[in-house]
């Protein structure tokens, strides 16, 4: 068995136009690409492909088309001259819950044959069923913070507009999960989120553990998302349309440093 559990925190905290916070608890699993049909095969409440308490659909990624990740992962990584970092492919993401799966954002952690770290590719996904992957290579030991900065290119939230840049901080998932995404503008930071996690292994008692802890774990995602775009509205935040997502469907930004 090769999959693990992540189970922990979601905080989202927004200083202006208008302030909020926001934590509810959450879990993720963390699999390799190569040995779903095996790990599935070994638990109850789990399937790939297939409905069950718990599931995974290739088609929720990737191409969306239902076809292998690995050809989809392994195709931008050569594009990007990055074929190196496909020898263990493992991915970050919410699993569907009774059928319904929706996952703002599952990360691809993609190492070379030595075991070494060599790119990341964050997937992001809005409500409007786009979705859109930043590439990344790794220039850091795994073990060390890693830091990464995009020019926001993909609509997420009608709220945000999309004069924005993202820095995110993230290391290779081991007994703790901890993942920093600040976004900021012209003017200056503006939005903070962070996910945390504890590992477990992923088993059938605690994929039960998790499904009555954490109920409707997906379906109180989209729930608590446009809850809380409601409250923005109403106390005066702009709407903005949602403009046609970008014709490729992974970029690699530039490598930047952060001067802070």
């Amino acid at each position: 068995m090769t999959a693990d559990l992540y189970i922990g925190e979601v905080m989202h905290k927004r200083s202006r136009p208008k302030s909020y916070r926001f934590v509810y608890r959450v879990f993720n699993i963390f699999v390799d690409i190569d040995t779903l049909v095996e790990d599935a095969r070994e638990l109850r409440f789990f399937s790939y492909n297939r409905f069950n308490l718990f599931s995974f659909f290739d088609r929720d990624h990737g191409a969306r088309d239902g076809s292998q990740l690995r050809t989809w992962v392994e195709k931008h990584l050569d594009d990007a001259g990055l074929s190196h970092a496909s020898a263990n492919i493992r991915l970050l993401c919410m699993p569907r819950v009774l059928g319904y799966g929706f996952d703002p954002i599952s990360i691809y952690y993609c190492s070379d044959d030595k075991g070494n770290l060599a790119a990341i590719l964050y997937e992001v996904k809005n409500t409007f069923g786009d979705q859109h992957g930043y590439l990344f290579p790794v220039e850091t030991d795994r073990d060390r913070g890693i830091d990464h900065i995009a020019d926001k290119i993909f609509h997420v939230s009608p709220l945000i507009t999309m004069n924005a840049r993202y820095r995110i901080r993230t290391t290779m998932p081991d007994d703790k999960l901890a993942i920093l995404i600040r976004e900021s503008d012209d003017v200056g930071e503006f939005l903070v989120a962070t996910l945390n996690g504890e590992r477990r292994d992923m088993t059938n008692k605690s994929l039960l553990s998790c499904f009555f802890s954490i109920p409707f774990l997906t379906f109180k995602i989209i729930a608590a998302i446009h809850f809380e775009a409601i409250r923005l509205v109403l106390r005066g935040v702009k709407y903005n349309a949602r403009p046609e997502p970008p014709a490729e469907d992974v970029s690699l930004p530039p490598i930047r440093r952060d001067p802070t």
